[in-house]
């Protein structure tokens, strides 16, 4: 039986933390800053968890 692989784009992107929920940074604070405000900025540097909805597919990616 061959090893699975884990998805190389997934274990950039996702973290598991010690209670076994799935941390995620948030989207649009990459570029075009400019428009947005500071406290939207603010808000989307703090890292967000996977919902339970999108939870096994994130799992699957990472073979948890």
């Amino acid at each position: 039986m061959p090893k699975v692989k884990t998805k190389s784009g997934a274990k950039k992107r996702f973290a598991l933390t010690g209670t076994g929920k799935v941390k995620r940074k948030h989207a649009f604070k990459s570029h075009i800053l400019t428009k947005k405000t500071t406290k939207q900025k603010r808000g989307l540097t703090r890292t967000g968890l996977v919902s339970s909805a999108d939870m096994n597919r994130v799992r699957q990616m990472l073979n948890f």
